[in-house]
């Protein structure tokens, strides 16, 4: 285990802005607002070239707005209780406070060191104060987080008092599967990720949009490393309240993107809604593979069976009909290790490699049950495909001219490489390229 940094603070003080900085890139959402954070978000980074885990969590002493005020304490307990060193972090344009006493009589009682940080220090007014906060009975580090100043001062100090990191540890390698959990609002992502890790470790509440940040969980399954990404609930455009909201939504669009494969949760107690369709659509334009995951099954057994809410969903998400479909209830854990034993699968075969020959076999199998229209252009000719990638699995098709096949051949081609090759559960892309000779002319 690398050691692990926990950042805490009163609200609205810069504890996100210190995580983003100290890790040189836009990880945890930031704004105004105050309580903007809530889970615990965690990622690797280095403190003076020493590698950590740095956790930032919610502002203690924080009035939610939807009254998760005990979660968010939960939250902070388990970092602290996991953690090697504590930043403490502090206003200086607010100056000392009484949340700031107690928060440092509280951080007494916890066995990691301490490094208190006094952020905001830009102005010559604001780093006037900095003094006051040694009453806190830690040296104030004066930084900012915004203008990268101090920083490199305050990752020295902490990673003098950090644990020695292991061989093991600087070797670790990266997750062998990166997974993300995606879906509406209340839909049961946060219940599904703490079953799969056996922790809390996202906050869970009937109140939709608890979940703000994408929060980042490595566990170990079958020997290998999996990532697991809990994502807030994408809503409508028009639904999006707030700039918290719409981060929170293009971090969940972003997770898709750079996962191997989706988990799309969708509440089968509840009709497909826009908000499915929309999330559904996004994974298509992603190209990635996909395992439907029908949650709440225990509330909908009785009112149809399985088959039966496949054939649904195949007419309500048209675009992901060869996904599998894994029954699960989130509140007691049930199927939710099958759900990653499929997503297991799904990247197996998003990685596997087609022969050239065997392509070309369904290819002209498909030619003959189907030959494309004539264009003006002229006729549609494909005359030879290869696949050029995985992951997802991507074939070239060298035609006559890629203007004249249309979209609903180019559909039916895909469909049939699909089934025919072993890529029937996942997307494949398919790319067509004008092949010409070797003396510049286009074949005819």
């Amino acid at each position: 285990m690398l050691p692990v940094v926990a950042i805490v603070g009163r609200p609205n003080v810069g504890k996100s802005s210190l995580l983003n900085s100290l890790l040189r890139r836009r990880y945890a959402i930031v704004d105004d607002m105050a309580g903007v954070t809530r889970d615990r978000v965690s990622a690797r980074g280095e403190l003076d070239g020493k590698p950590v885990e740095l956790v930032d969590t919610g502002g203690i002493g924080i009035v939610d707005t939807q009254q998760l005020e005990d979660h968010v304490e939960g939250q902070i307990e388990q970092a602290l209780a996991v953690a090697d060193h504590v930043i403490f972090v502090c206003d200086a344009r607010d100056g000392l406070t009484a949340m700031d006493r107690e928060i440092a009589s509280a951080l007494r009682r916890v066995q990691a060191g301490v490094t208190l940080a006094v952020n905001k220090t830009e102005s010559k007014e604001a780093s006037q104060t900095v003094a006051e906060f040694t009453e806190l009975g830690w040296d104030p580090v004066p930084i900012s987080a915004l203008e990268r100043i101090g920083l490199g001062y305050l990752g020295q100090l902490i990673a003098e008092e950090l644990p020695a990191v292991d061989e093991e540890d600087l070797d670790e390698e990266e997750p062998a599967l990166t997974i993300s959990i995606v879906g509406r609002v209340n839909v049961g992502k946060s219940t599904f990720l703490n079953h799969l890790v056996g922790s809390d470790r996202a906050i869970v509440s009937d109140i939709p949009g608890t979940t703000r940040d994408a929060v980042d969980t490595l566990f170990e399954k079958d020997g290998r490393r999996i990532r697991i990404t809990d994502t807030a609930g994408i809503k409508r455009e028009s639904s999006v309240q707030d700039s918290v909201e719409f981060y929170a939504q293009r971090r969940a669009e972003h997770s898709i993107k750079r996962a191997d494969v989706a988990l799309l949760l969708l509440d089968c107690t509840d009709d497909i809604t826009k908000g499915d369709r929309k999330i559904a659509s996004f994974i298509e334009d992603a190209v990635k593979p996909v395992v439907i995951v029908a949650n709440k099954w225990d509330l909908a057994q009785g009112q149809m069976d399985m088959a039966d809410y496949a054939d649904y969903l195949a007419k309500k998400l048209p675009g992901l009909h060869y996904a599998p479909i894994v029954f699960t209830t989130a509140a007691d854990g049930r199927n939710v290790l099958a759900a990653i034993d499929t997503a297991q699968a799904l990247f197996r075969q998003a990685n596997h490699r087609v022969s050239t020959a065997d392509i070309n076999k369904v290819i002209e199998s498909a030619m003959t049950d189907f030959r494309p229209p004539v264009k003006v252009r002229g006729r549609p000719r494909i005359y030879y495909g290869t696949q050029i990638d995985v992951n997802p699995p991507t074939l070239m098709l060298f035609v006559n001219d890629p203007r004249i096949f249309s979209s609903g051949y180019r559909r039916f081609l895909e469909n049939r490489l699909r089934e025919q090759l072993p890529f029937k559960e996942i997307p494949v892309r398919t790319i067509y390229k004008r092949r010409r000779s070797i003396f510049g002319k286009d074949h005819e």
